[in-house]
This record gives C-alpha cells, structure tokens and sequence, in this order.
C-alpha cells in the first residue's frame, strides 16, 4: 500500500491540517465576486509550515470553480514568465528548412543520404505587460464564471522593481472590475519588506495570514484518519507521533511518512507499533534539519546565528541578557538579532527579557552540529569578567 505521508517541499498532504478557515475564506471570495477582499491575500510564516502547500490548495480551490490558476516563484524575470504564460507566447518560428533525401552519385554507385535540416529563429512580437497579458486573457473567459488565479511564491526584496510592476497591475485591473486573485507567500522579514514600500502601499490591503503550528487535536486527528485504514496505530503511538510533531506542518508530513516507512522496513506491515514510531521519529528529526534547519541558518547573518548558538546553551528559556553575555555584546546588540530571530518565527518571546525556540528541534540540531561544544567553549573563555559593550555596525545592522 502506498506511503500517504510525502514530506516534499510543496506537495499537497493528504489531510491540510489546520489550514481549513484559510481555504475556505479565499473559496467565499471567489463566489462572492470582483472586489472581494479574499481574493487578494498574503501568506507568511517560517520554513515548511507550508506556505507553497497553501498556494497549491488555493490554486486547486479555484480550478473547481472553472478558473485559471498560473503558478510562479519571485526570483527575477517572474513578470515577463507570467506575461508569457498568460499569451501562451511561443518565441520562435521556423525560418528554414530541407526534406531528407536519398540519391547515386557517379559510376561507383556511391549513396548520398540527407536527414534533412530546421532553422529556427526567434520571433519578433510586440511584449504586452502583464496587465495587458491578464486583460487579454480575461477577454476570451466568461468572467461571470471564470477568473485567473496568479499564485507567486518566495517574495523577496530582490525583485522590488517587478514586486512593484506586479502589485501596479493588481490594481488597476481590480479597479477595472476584472475577475482575478492573487496569493502571495514569503517569509515574515521578506514579506515585511514588501509592505513597507511606500510605492506598493496597495499591498497592504491585502488579507495577511501567518501560518503557525497547527493544534495538537488537529494533529492527533490527521494521524487517526491516516492511520485508521488498511494500516492502523495504538491511541498511545499516535500519542507520541502527535507529540514529536510540536504541530510544525512539515514535521507532521515528516513524522507520519517515516513511521508508516519503518513500521514497513520491520515487517509490522498492516500496523505501526511504538517501535516503528521511535525509530520514524528519530528519523523525521534528522531529515528535518537536513531539509528545514540547515537552508533557514544559511540566510541569516552570522550575528543571529550566533544568537541561536549563545541560546542553544540552555535547555529551556532564555534569558536574554546572559545570551547577550555570551556573546560578549551588550543587551541592545543582542536585541537587533533577537527581534530579527522573532520575526523570522525560529525563536518566541516567553517573558519579560525571555526567548525560546519557536521552530521544533532547532536547538538539537544547533548542538548536534557541533555548535553546543563551540559556544561552551566562548561562554568558559568569557570568565563571567568584564564583557564589551560594542554596538552592531551598520553593516551588520544592514544584513538580512
């Protein structure tokens, strides 16, 4: 029987958990016409809590209704993608071209043989902007049943200028009565960029959603479903699977196909024990910090990372102003990187001057890696003596 459970960036789980009022929010805006605040909407949130996930869902959601759905990611040249998927451009033609033959040449009976040959070249063709390339498109639909969904995904500050292109089309189309939607999603620092330009300020009308953890009945009631058939668990397994999840979206997908994987690999076949779900479980740890953990540290600057090294000491919260001491700056450097951390959802607030890991198993892998016996280190050359008071620099400020 097949694994139900697939924990790859973007795929749509079986049971989206946790995500129901969001979809069916946005499938009241399509019924409910043009104008509809639903249709324009962003989604922000940490990795994997399953921002691509929700664009797929949405995009599913309005093609039940008849519409066109076009799907793209925020790196450079997206405007131009989107123009041309929407015209179904296609930028070349055939200039030339020779059948193949087959002939004699001379007395020696020699064979000739020519496959033949194609020239192409590429087509020169007025370029319509993307609200010229919606408008065309809508006029072939019938709006008063279909619309064009544009999902775009990855928002990033690098790609301003096209942002701003975008979110200008957006509203004069809108303006215009058209019958269109648009999803962004992006990280919450990316996304906060986004909306704080002051030549977008159309943007910030838009429905914002920040996907979080899902609740842990949520969980517990996704796994009954996908345990409950041909393949079946203990209440006491589900339990523990639910609990090692810490309703981190991607995890749930990580937990449940590793459990379902080992229960196989131990020959349990029709049942997942408590063996297969310790196993499943160390697993989905260790591939969600090869595939979440590791690609959320690579952006960030090194002072955050070592924000999170100076936590990671800790087995539970932190006090603020000992992980400043441990990385030998003052309250107000550590404060820069602390607020960065919050806004990126891989640390919380717990307290006056008290943060923990927001994202499950990070300070685990920060320590695995290598960074607990590193930062023990510093903390035992530090002495608990005189520690500097130097400010973050601007460039340090600058870096996100």
């Amino acid at each position: 029987m097949p694994n139900p459970f697939k924990p790859t960036a973007g795929r749509i789980p079986p049971v989206l958990v946790g995500r129901e009022e969001i979809i069916d929010d946005f499938d009241y805006a399509i019924t409910d016409g043009v104008g509809s605040p639903g249709r324009l909407m962003f989604l922000t949130g940490a990795r994997g809590v399953g921002k691509t996930v929700m664009l797929d869902a949405l995009g599913e959601r309005a093609r039940q209704h008849g519409w066109e759905v076009v799907n793209e990611s925020a790196d450079h040249g997206f405007t131009k993608r989107l123009a041309d998927a929407l015209t179904g451009k296609d930028t070349t033609r055939i200039s030339a071209y020779e059948m193949p033959s087959l002939g004699a040449n001379g007395t020696l009976g020699n064979i000739e043989l020519s496959l033949g040959r194609v020239e192409l070249e590429r087509k020169e063709e007025r370029s319509l902007t993307l609200r010229q390339a919606v408008g065309a498109r809508l006029d072939k639909m019938n709006e008063n049943k279909q619309g064009i969904l544009i999902t775009l995904d990855e928002v990033q500050s690098g790609t301003m200028d096209e942002i701003r292109a975008l979110s200008t089309a957006v509203q004069h189309l809108i303006r215009e009565g058209r019958n269109i939607a648009f999803v962004f999603a992006g990280l919450p620092s990316a996304v906060n960029d986004v909306l704080s330009d002051n030549a977008i300020t159309f943007l910030q009308r838009a429905e914002r959603h920040h996907l979080g953890s899902v609740p842990a009945e949520k969980v517990l009631e996704a796994f009954e479903e996908s345990f409950g058939g041909e393949k079946k668990a203990g209440m006491e397994t589900l339990i523990r699977l639910t609990n090692a999840t810490h309703g981190y979206p991607f995890m749930i997908q990580l937990v449940g196909y590793w459990a379902w994987r080992m229960s196989e690999t131990n020959g349990h076949g029709e049942r997942v024990t408590d063996e297969d779900a310790v196993q499943g479980i160390e697993k989905a740890r260790a591939k969600l910090g090869d595939m979440v953990h590791a690609p959320a540290l690579r952006g960030l600057p090194a002072q955050a990372i070592n924000y999170l090294l100076a936590m990671s000491v800790d087995d539970g919260v932190s006090n603020t102003g000992e992980v400043a001491r441990r990385m030998n700056r003052s309250p107000q450097f550590g404060n820069v990187y602390r607020t960065m951390l919050i806004e990126n959802d891989l640390i919380e607030p717990v307290g006056y001057g008290e943060v923990t890991f927001k994202m499950p198993y990070l300070r685990d892998y920060l320590r695995e890696h290598g960074a607990y016996l590193q930062m023990r280190e510093n903390i035992s050359e530090l002495g608990g003596g005189e520690v500097s008071e130097s400010k973050p620099s601007e460039g340090e400020l600058g870096e996100h």
